[in-house]
């Protein structure tokens, strides 16, 4: 059967680092960048949301007198880590308790811009939703004690979308895969070479082949690999250890060699897959796709990841932005998480503050321009998806991709209505 086509256009020069040099910068740089970039869009905002109110510095601020304040966020949290309790915990006796979640009900908000800073309080706004990293806009007034009484919080909102192309009357399909962990003890191989056979409709009867021929693109978000952790200890390592370190890589590459042989693929880098550790993840070097990088429908991408099929943009993560927010604020699921990064027009607020990122200095490169149709995040516990819909008519599927080692589950996007659904694979036999 013949396999469907459609057109690709990758968006990640936002994310690669070209010319970039680190010269010793701090990352005050990377916050003013966003303050600046942010203000401009919430000072358009205000002159709807609030058209009598003046908009103050915090250093311009006068005891009860009502204003708006543009500003970003700055979370105090007593349980958050710090090199000193790493410090104490080396040499404590006892173990301190490691926590997966530093909320505490003492938490508090702090608004600061260029020129000072300043603490906030009421009940309008929950320390427990926001993290340190936020820019938006607040309207109150200064108390006798110097805090700042919220009385309402204006966030950037969903960004401008492009129009959603007329709908095909085709299915087809984009497949979403995360956390195969080859090398790993929680990886089956045959479950991964079950998902490739699918892919390439050699899997199942002429309806099942049918279906795969459907398969416009494969997208591998993050967790490609995992090296054993005994290896990578700071040591020279012996000849049979290198090997042994490139046999999950090897395993990898002849595995997407057979997808790339058939249709586009996309492969992400991740936490543990061997690339740079902070945001944003350049792409995987070539060099370790021998067989792979051949074809041309091979495309190692960046992460966090940008693109357009037949018009349709996407945009996702290897998950990290999600699950670091999960550490610092509190939320229903990843889901409101994945909304909140849309709403606040940030990829990964949370960095450079708690989650690794590189020190640019003129731009900050996980601003939302533009509101894509499809938001992934990979490497999460399970499958998760909810539509959205914005002020102005956006309308955005948020999608949690599972990791595949831990449940054999892929997911299927139809690009014609942006409806989902999953792929699981399993190779236990009940009697």
């Amino acid at each position: 059967m013949e396999r469907v086509q459609c057109s690709y256009e990758s968006l990640d020069e936002t994310f690669e680092i070209g010319k970039e040099m680190y010269r010793g910068q701090q990352y005050s740089q990377i916050y003013f960048a966003r303050l600046r970039l942010m203000r401009t869009l919430l000072y358009s905002l205000v002159s709807q949301w609030k058209p009598n109110s003046p908009v103050c510095t915090v250093l311009g601020l006068e005891e009860g007198k009502e204003c708006v304040v543009v500003g970003t966020l700055f979370k105090n949290m007593k349980l958050k880590p710090c090199i000193l309790d790493e410090y104490s915990k080396e040499r404590s006796v006892v173990p301190l308790v490691k926590l997966h979640n530093f909320v505490d009900k003492d938490d508090y908000l702090v608004l600061e811009d260029e020129s000072g800073r300043v603490k906030l309080g009421g009940n309008i706004i929950v320390p427990s939703v926001y993290v340190t990293g936020i820019v938006v806009a607040i309207h109150g007034k200064e108390t006798g004690a110097g805090d700042f009484l919220v009385q309402e919080v204006l966030e950037a909102g969903l960004p401008p979308q492009i129009e959603f192309p007329i709908k095909s009357r085709e299915d087809r399909y984009v497949l979403l895969v995360s956390g195969l962990c080859i090398g790993s003890s929680k990886s089956n191989p045959l479950q991964f070479q079950l998902l490739v056979d699918h892919i390439t409709g050699h899997l199942g009867d002429e309806k099942e082949q049918s279906i795969a021929s459907q398969i416009v693109h494969v997208v591998i978000a993050g967790n490609s690999v995992e090296i054993p952790r005994g290896l990578l200890n700071g040591q020279n390592l012996a000849s049979k250890d290198l090997s042994k370190m490139a046999e999950p890589v090897k395993e990898l590459d002849i595995l997407l060699n057979q997808i790339a042989a058939g249709l586009p693929l996309d492969i992400m880098p991740g936490p543990c897959d061997p690339a740079n550790f902070s945001l944003p993840q350049q792409a995987l070097h070539r060099c370790l796709f021998p067989g792979s990088s051949v074809y041309n429908t091979f495309r190692s991408c960046t992460n966090p990841h940008c693109f357009e099929l037949d018009g349709i943009r996407f945009l996702g993560t290897s998950g990290q932005n999600v699950d670091d927010l999960e550490k610092y604020s509190e939320a229903k699921d990843k889901l409101d998480f994945m909304e909140r990064t849309l709403q606040w027009r940030h990829l990964a607020p949370t960095a450079p503050n708690t989650l690794g990122c590189y020190p640019y200095t003129d731009r900050d490169p996980f601003f939302i321009q533009n509101c894509p149709h499809v938001y992934f995040v990979g490497n999460q516990d399970k499958y998760d998806t909810r539509v959205i819909k914005g002020s102005e008519g956006q309308l955005v599927r948020l999608i949690c991709v599972p990791k595949f080692s831990e449940n054999g589950v892929a997911v299927m996007l139809n690009l014609r209505d942006l409806e989902c659904h999953t792929l699981s694979f399993g190779t236990q036999f009940s009697p």
